[in-house]
């Protein structure tokens, strides 16, 4: 599964896409220039079940410590998987 990446300005998603239709997306906004918010994360009913809303916040994350900018996750997904997993708490505010 390829997690794609576009940036507009202060806005940005991280989603999946099959034959030119996205089916699933997690968006996020700049707040500052070393952090972003995640607002919203919404997956197709075709792929629910195979952990693509994880894989949408783990490129969120390689993308945080790659260029070393914090997350606020107030998407309640997104925010359960971080509750969750202490192993990328690190990229958090």
């Amino acid at each position: 599964m390829i997690v794609q990446h576009l940036e507009n300005g202060s806005k940005g998603a991280f989603y999946v896409e099959q034959q030119g239709e996205r089916l699933a997306e997690m968006t996020y906004s700049w707040a500052g220039t070393d952090k972003f918010i995640i607002d919203h994360t919404a997956v197709s009913d075709s792929l629910r079940g195979q952990g693509v809303g994880r894989h949408l916040v783990d490129a969120a994350v390689q993308f945080a410590r790659e260029h070393q900018v914090k997350i606020i996750p107030l998407c309640p997904f997104a925010k359960s998987v971080f509750d969750k997993d202490p192993e990328i708490r690190d990229v958090l505010v």
